[in-house]
């Protein structure tokens, strides 16, 4: 009962701030709207630019929180000559599901690896099975599949030049590009 009554009163508190808070905005719309019909032409072009530059620097900010997002969801590796989703990389899928649910008109380009052994034609072909297997996880998070494209790299792009397994683990990965905003 009493975590309840604390539940309604949090949810009571978050409903007046909420509400406390669009009037504020909604009375400074109004006051600007006011303020507008009264400014000379030169005052209306700066506060059109100031206005302009506000939008720029709101869509860089959200171009930077895309990437930030990115981020956290570059790359899963998969096990010497293997191409299933390993158990670690699930959180990273869901994370980037969860960013392309969010975000409907982006879209992602699965980008499959390999590492230096093996031959050219296999190692491409392991790299492809690799990026379908990523793809086909989201779809299985509910990404549509007309959202997620695939290619793969096999040995030509590694993340680690060196010849040891640790950097043999690095290259064996599927990488993610967002595609479209």
């Amino acid at each position: 009962m009493r975590k309840r009554s604390l539940l309604f009163i949090f949810f009571a508190l978050i409903l007046s701030f909420s509400l406390a808070f669009s009037v504020g905005c909604a009375k400074k719309a109004a006051v600007k709207e006011g303020e507008e019909k009264q400014l000379s032409p030169e005052k209306k072009a700066e506060a059109e630019q100031a206005a302009k530059e506000q939008a720029v620097k709101e869509a860089e900010k959200k171009d930077a929180e895309a990437a930030a997002a990115i981020a956290g969801f570059d790359y899963i590796y998969f096990d010497f000559d293997k191409y299933n989703v390993k158990p670690e990389a699930r959180e990273t899928l869901k994370k980037l599901a969860n960013y392309l649910n969010a975000n409907p008109a982006a879209g992602v380009r699965v980008e499959g690896n390999a590492d230096e052994r093996g031959t050219a034609e296999y190692n491409l072909a392991l790299g492809e099975r690799r990026a379908q297997s990523a793809a086909k996880y989201l779809m299985g998070l509910g990404i549509a599949k007309k959202r997620i494209s695939t290619i793969s790299y096999g040995e030509e792009r590694p993340v680690d030049p060196g010849h040891t397994e640790e950097a043999w683990a690095k290259n064996r990965n599927a990488h993610f590009v967002l595609t479209g905003k």
